[in-house]
């Protein structure tokens, strides 16, 4: 099912955080075909600006930004996605939409739940429902989480809904494909382990560690486009996608990332809401899920959607505990997420 943006318009909510801008990076290098014109929509005003200055006063262009078009193929909207009209009026002008908008932070959204709900599933509703009433759009991807897996935090259950809601959002709309991805933490992020390690360390520790056992799903930013990309291209109506992607003991980050310095660890107990294991696929979900090799596809539950005629279905889930990493591939994953600049504007608090 392989498409292109030759020619379209594209909408990213949540279009300045870290998915967002590598979203966009890689989108004008013309990995999926030449779009017509980027929009990106979210609330802050400042990472509009901040993203707007730093690629306009860039010495030189890149090899694949090509920076001398950037004033006709990016508009920058603000607007929030619980602001139905400020939705209703960029999905109105988008041939397709990823859909990144949302409140990530496991503390945040247990200390603020009616806020996580506004953002993460009325805000997807808004998108679902101006798609419905634009007729335009073709192709919409929702950005999920592992932590929508058997959820035992406001932010998972939010973000459950939002998949279900992406799914939902293909019934009595053949015009459009709705599909969703999902995958655990995304080492350059903002507020992911790295930076706040990095932090830690810098001011001389301790490092904090909630316990010794906790192991976390890892990947790139780059690996994350990677997975948007492969489910626009190959996703069927409803299905999650789901790529195969390694686990570490947040204790080993932490070791790699203190090395000689002799900064000290502290274990602070588990914060609410927060797992030793993640999980990406359930058992429960697993006997609808496929294998597409290097990615899972999981099949709506929803009868309507008709049998699925890939391949024999998994057995079991997947679990963080299951696909730790060690050693030297660990410390390139590592790597990877302690020296880019994306990481370190905002240190914050790992999901």
């Amino acid at each position: 099912m392989t498409e292109d943006l030759d020619g379209a318009v594209v909408l990213i909510t949540g279009g300045t955080g870290s998915l967002g801008q590598t979203l966009v990076r890689r989108l004008l290098a013309g990995e999926l075909g030449r779009p017509e014109r980027l929009i990106i929509l979210s609330r802050d005003e400042a990472k509009q600006y901040a993203m707007k200055t730093r690629w306009k006063n860039a010495e030189a262009a890149s090899d694949d930004i090509v920076y001398h078009n950037f004033d006709q193929l990016i508009e920058f909207r603000i607007g929030d996605v619980r602001d139905y009209a400020s939705v209703v009026d960029a999905v109105s002008r988008s041939d397709v939409i990823f859909h990144a908008a949302a409140m990530k932070q496991v503390p945040t959204c247990e200390y603020f739940p009616a806020q996580a709900t506004a953002t993460n599933v009325m805000g997807t509703e808004n998108v679902v429902r101006a798609v419905r009433q634009s007729g335009r759009p073709k192709v919409v991807m929702g950005i999920s989480t592992d932590k929508a897996c058997k959820p035992v935090n406001v932010m998972g259950m939010t973000k459950a809904i939002q998949e279900r809601l992406i799914v939902e959002g293909n019934l009595d709309n053949d015009d459009c494909r709705l599909v969703a991805v999902r995958y655990g933490n995304v080492l350059e992020s903002r507020g992911s382990v790295i930076p706040l390690f990095k932090h830690q360390i810098a001011t001389g520790g301790p490092v904090t560690i909630t316990t010794p056992d906790m192991t976390r799903f890892l990947m790139t930013l780059e690996a994350a486009v990677d997975t948007v990309f492969t489910a626009f291209r190959e996703a069927r109506r409803g299905e999650i996608y789901i790529p195969k992607m390694p686990s570490a003991r947040v204790t080993d980050i932490a070791e790699i990332l203190i090395g000689d310095s002799g900064v000290e660890t502290v274990i602070t107990g588990i914060r609410p809401g927060e797992k030793i294991h993640e999980l990406l696929i359930s058992e429960e979900e697993a006997y609808r899920t496929v294998d597409r090799g290097d990615y899972f596809a999981m099949r709506p539950m929803l009868p309507d959607f008709g049998e699925d005629d890939s391949p024999r279905p998994l057995t079991g889930d997947y679990s963080s505990a299951d696909a730790i990493v060690t050693g030297e591939r660990l410390a390139a994953l590592v790597a990877i997420g302690a020296f880019t600049d994306l990481a370190v504007d905002e240190p914050g608090l790992v999901g």
